[in-house]
């Protein structure tokens, strides 16, 4: 458990480092541009390249040492985000800041870049938690894992916020190489006992095994229903990603929704504490569904009224729920799958939910930004909807969120009759 803290630690400041200049690019651009549409596509592109790395990373994670894999990873991190900032010095203000501009996007691809790639620790730390931790204690592993989320989301909500703010997208950019480069380091003297590498013959000479994997989740009886259900859902979270920022920050300054955004996070710490305490039960898979219900339930309410203190109020709630579904969902994969194939498991069930979120917001910005707002600012839309929604600037966006949340919980209501999560909840109590 020491060596599990130890990477748990440092896996905090990776992935401080990286939602801080994350959440500072969407604040800047957002702030820039304008665009409710840019926003989404950014965020959108980010989930999509993330699915498609996801595949060749699970692969490459089952061949090597999981402490080679970390390190790699933050290697490419640190490149790229100095790379960020060297074509942030060299290039004017107005080329960057105008979105039909290419140098724009090709700023923005790199900073997608490092973030990107730094996704495949975490998967990494999957498997990680399969090798030091014990099986009975693993859920509680996960709820710790999910509280440095949340440390995570606290530390660099608000100093996002700040730093674009205060100091500027360049002075962002510097802290987040400078923090990368402390990760890595301190990553070299971490200790993982590894003692030899858990390999599949299969996997000799193959980059990427999406094969294999879908082999080890047909081996586990209604695993893959577990993988679809969760990825239908991200198709609902992909309107989180596409809208939440651009709602915040009509009712925020940005220096504020920072804040509020990091207050909000201490829901997300609580949420882990609590499992890495109790643990989810004896039935991880009822615990995700039913957190599921509570998310759905929040997104459709969250809105319906322009007042901060509801927003505020929802974000909590959502954000203590979430490490419920994704602790469960580790749970299981660790408990069912070997070792030697969890690498491939995890990366493609990563793959597939978060390549649902990017089709959805690639969706929703253009028909939010084009056809809903718009119509929400006509007098026509406003005294249609004023009866569930209100009054306000935002309502098109809150139209939006409610549609999101009701259709979430239809899916989970319908999920708990299913027979397929019957078979899963019995094949994790036999395993």
């Amino acid at each position: 458990m020491k060596q599990f803290y130890n990477v748990l630690i440092n896996t905090l400041v990776a992935n401080v480092t990286t939602s801080f200049l994350w959440f500072a690019l969407t604040f800047w651009v957002y702030l820039e541009t304008k665009s409710v549409l840019a926003t989404a596509i950014i965020g959108g592109s980010y989930m999509l390249f993330a699915a498609i790395g996801s595949l060749a990373w699970g692969t490459y994670i089952d061949k090597h040492r999981k402490k080679h894999v970390m390190v790699v990873s933050s290697t490419f991190t640190l490149i790229a985000y100095a790379l960020a900032g060297i074509i942030y010095l060299l290039f004017p203000t107005e080329a960057l800041t105008s979105w039909q501009s290419g140098m724009f996007w090709l700023f923005i691809a790199v900073v997608l870049a490092g973030g990107v790639v730094e996704n495949m620790r975490n998967i990494a730390l999957s498997t990680v938690v399969t090798i030091l931790v014990d099986k009975d204690k693993r859920d509680k592993a996960n709820g710790a894992v999910g509280a440095v989320q949340g440390v995570g989301f606290l530390v660099t909500s608000v100093f996002s916020g700040l730093a674009i703010g205060f100091l500027g997208m360049g002075w962002a950019i510097g802290i987040a190489v400078f923090f990368t480069a402390v990760a890595l380091l301190h990553l070299l003297f971490v200790r993982i006992d590894e003692p030899e590498i858990v390999h599949d013959p299969e996997l000799a000479n193959k980059r990427v095994d999406i094969k294999g994997a879908l082999a080890a989740i047909r081996v586990v009886p209604g695993l893959i229903w577990l993988i679809i259900f969760t990825t239908f859902n991200n198709l609902v979270g992909g309107v989180y990603i596409a809208l939440m920022d651009p709602y915040g920050l009509t009712l925020f300054s940005v220096q504020m929704w920072g804040i509020i955004f990091g207050i909000t996070s201490i829901g997300y710490i609580i949420g882990g504490l609590i499992i890495a305490k109790r643990g989810l039960g004896k039935s991880p898979l009822r615990a995700m569904l039913l957190a599921n219900i509570i998310v759905g339930l929040v997104g459709a309410v969250f809105t319906i009224r322009e007042l901060w203190l509801l927003y505020t109020i929802g974000i909590f709630i959502y954000m203590a729920i979430m490490p419920i579904i994704e602790a469960a969902e580790q749970t299981i994969i660790q408990r069912v799958v070997p070792l030697a194939k969890q690498g491939r498991v995890f990366g493609f069930a990563y793959a597939f939910e978060i390549a649902a979120a990017p089709i959805s917001a690639f969706l929703i910005g253009p028909i939010a930004e084009f056809f809903i707002i718009p119509y929400m600012s006509t007098a026509e839309g406003q005294q249609s909807f004023e009866w569930l929604l209100g009054t306000g600037d935002a309502r098109g966006i809150a139209l939006v969120f409610v549609c999101a949340g009701l259709i979430m919980c239809a899916a989970v209501l319908v999920a708990f009759k299913t027979r397929a999560y019957r078979i899963l909840s019995k094949a994790y109590q036999k395993a």
